[in-house]
């Protein structure tokens, strides 16, 4: 009764039916139970509804557009949680383009934040499969990646200032417009990438760019992994920070593609083990760039630097280019179930991580698909596993712990992270431990026992 009186009573629900989406993740890996859905409007009703449950002893499950990967904004079983959902919370607070800067509450799905900087004249460079409605919010609290990173960096580097709503009910306003503020601990650090289990982010003030007056996209085809790091080089020094993105893609995914979404078509006529799609953009002296991309492309098939390549020539070849990469982890899903890696390493690395883990996996499962995918500007990679074989699928993923044992086994033998983009959520609470030192972990802990003290902050999520 007094969490409707804060929000409203349409705005509190309780049927079953309704909250039913809303306590299953995306990948419908983990279900939970919650004794309501609270849809607050404002950064206030977000502080009475957490203040309320404080008071009672009830567990806040904050929540976006729900469309994480690693169950981070999923209720446990107990049906005690209050998941607050942030979705009517979708106002951008307002534009400074001279400044380069936008102020969204977190509400906002990712697309609209980017519309608005646009109506402005301005780039918002934050780009992901999931953009149509993953929220803002979700985007802080994980550290979202997305294609862009090697230009602009991830949502860390984008994000100048946050109002957050602290586990005891209160605000902290930290809307901050600054590239320079040294006063001490930058304390908008701690609830970026914490997934919540901190406090609500609730609006954020982040960066903007000018928009490309030019932008050019290709699809390339290497023989290998090795060559698809060393063509990276090669573009880099020769367009610097016009490389706005660079995606490494197997042939394994883009069959699948192809077979799920039949109204797709092969870039090239010829197959290669691996290609990559890049983006060159900019203004002013780099317009040419489409001449300039397509002088390298030329030069590097003469060397032996790349098999072949296709420069989109329109706006819709872009696009159909690129919709090859957004429906990708579509197209998995649609393939069946299998087991989903998030993993960063050392550029320079990536070949040798590829050629040792497919020799491991294929050694413990036979026949084993490797879906690799990712953002190789950024060391990003998604590396899925599952089989053709539906019986075998079906005894891989019932040995799912061993499997990723020795993907992340292998990822910290190579300096690398178990997750780079999706957070731990619940999927890889425990799993963390063997990767983290023991003085990590509690530096973590101690954090998280200052700021909620009650455990009662998305609690059973991270740590």
């Amino acid at each position: 009764q007094r969490l409707a009186e804060i929000v409203g009573p349409e705005h509190l629900i309780t049927d079953a039916a309704v909250l039913e989406p809303r306590l299953t993740d995306w990948r419908g890996r983990y279900r939970g139970k919650a004794r309501c859905l609270a849809l607050p409007k404002t950064a206030t009703e977000v502080s009475a509804l957490v203040s309320t449950c404080t008071a009672a002893g009830a567990a806040v499950v904050p929540q976006g557009g729900n469309t994480g990967l690693c169950g981070g904004a999923t209720p446990d079983e107990s049906g005690g949680a209050v998941v607050v959902n942030l979705t009517r919370m979708n106002r951008v607070r307002g534009v400074d383009a001279q400044n380069n800067t936008i102020t969204a509450e977190a509400g906002c799905v990712l697309a609209a934040v980017q519309d608005a900087a646009r109506a402005a004249g301005r780039l918002f460079p934050l780009s992901l499969a999931a953009e149509g409605s993953a929220t803002l919010g979700g985007n802080l609290s994980t550290n979202a990646g997305g294609i862009q990173v090697l230009r602009y960096g991830n949502t860390r580097e984008l994000t100048l200032g946050i109002e957050v709503v602290l586990p005891s009910g209160e605000i902290w306003n930290g809307l901050r417009a600054l590239r320079k503020d040294n006063t001490g601990y930058d304390l908008k650090q701690l609830f970026i990438g914490a997934e919540g289990t901190l406090g609500i982010i609730t609006a954020a003030t982040m960066r903007l760019f000018p928009l490309p007056s030019a932008t050019t996209t290709a699809w390339i085809a290497v023989p290998d992994a090795a060559a698809a790091v060393g063509l990276l080089n090669l573009l880099q020094n020769q367009f610097g920070a016009a490389l706005t993105a660079c995606e490494l893609v197997s042939e394994v995914v883009l069959e699948l593609v192809l077979r799920h979404f039949p109204e797709s078509s092969r870039p090239l006529p010829e197959r290669a083990p691996w290609y990559l799609l890049c983006e060159l953009s900019g203004g002013g002296a780099l317009e040419n760039l489409d001449g300039a991309f397509e002088e390298f492309l030329a030069v590097a098939l003469d060397v032996g630097a790349l098999r072949d390549a296709s420069l989109a020539r329109s706006l819709d070849q872009a696009d159909r280019l690129w919709r090859l990469r957004e429906n990708l982890s579509e197209a998995q899903r649609r393939e069946g179930v299998s087991i989903k890696h998030d993993i960063s390493l050392p550029i320079s690395r990536i070949p040798e991580f590829l050629a040792r883990a497919e020799a491991l996996l294929e050694r413990a499962f036979p026949g084993v698909r490797i879906v690799a995918f990712g953002h190789i500007g950024d060391g990003n990679l998604h590396y899925n596993l599952s089989h053709p074989d539906l019986d075998e699928n079906t005894a891989l993923l019932a040995a799912q712990p061993r499997a990723s044992r020795l993907v992340h086994d292998l990822v910290a033998e190579f300096d690398g992270s178990i997750s780079a983009e999706h957070g731990l959520g619940q999927l890889k609470r425990e799993e963390i431990l063997r990767y983290k030192s023991p003085l990590e972990m509690e530096l973590m802990r101690s954090i998280k026992k200052s700021l909620d003290p009650l455990n009662l902050m998305n609690p059973g999520k991270v740590l």
